[in-house]
């Protein structure tokens, strides 16, 4: 494109079309998939010293035996605040706590969940790309008046339109490989 005009427009597409995906992909590594995964402690906060302060910046996260996460607190006296945030955080974990780390057992899922997580995963992905298609209609909207101003050609603007929908595109495509992978990945046993 040599319009700078339309340049623009479409580098704000870019950057809102992958910072909607970039959202899914964080939604997407809290959903529990059977096996434990450290990043369902990412949106936990601990009132630690009155701060609210993340797990992770505060005790060493790892995985044991696959469906294990073991949390280990740098300073010991947290691990009754830590234990309690994860409680009311909601994750539908039960932390057991033995006086020097933190255990959290995830258990088998059965088929029924896996379904449900299934159903809740595709629902995230066509929220996304709802979200881009509104990021669409936004640029689409700019195109329309840069060309009722007489701001850029006919020409210009049919080029701009066909370079929104392959961006457009593109990022769709990204949302439902995310989709289907996650997917994968639930319903694997």
């Amino acid at each position: 494109m040599e319009n700078e005009l339309i340049e623009e427009i479409l580098l704000i597409l870019d950057d809102k079309l992958s910072k909607a995906v970039s959202v899914l992909e964080e939604d997407y590594s809290a959903v529990r998939a059977g096996r434990a995964n450290p990043h369902i402690l990412d949106k936990v906060q601990v009132d630690y010293y009155g701060a609210m302060t993340p797990v992770t910046q505060m005790a060493n996260v790892s995985v044991q035996e696959g469906r294990c996460l073991v949390i280990s607190p740098w300073d010991v006296s947290a691990l009754k605040g830590i234990e309690k945030a994860i409680q009311i955080s909601n994750i539908g974990i039960t932390p057991t706590n033995d006086g020097k780390v933190i255990r959290l057992v995830f258990p088998e899922l059965t088929e029924e969940r896996r379904r449900d997580l299934v159903k809740q995963i595709k629902k995230m992905g066509e929220d996304t790309k709802v979200a881009q298609r509104n990021v669409r209609r936004d640029a689409m909207d700019g195109l329309k008046k840069l060309k009722n101003d007489k701001t850029i050609s006919e020409d210009e603007y049919s080029a701009g339109e066909k370079e929104v929908e392959k961006l457009v595109s593109d990022a769709v495509g990204r949302v439902e490989s995310l989709v289907a992978a996650k997917e994968k990945e639930i319903m694997t046993i």
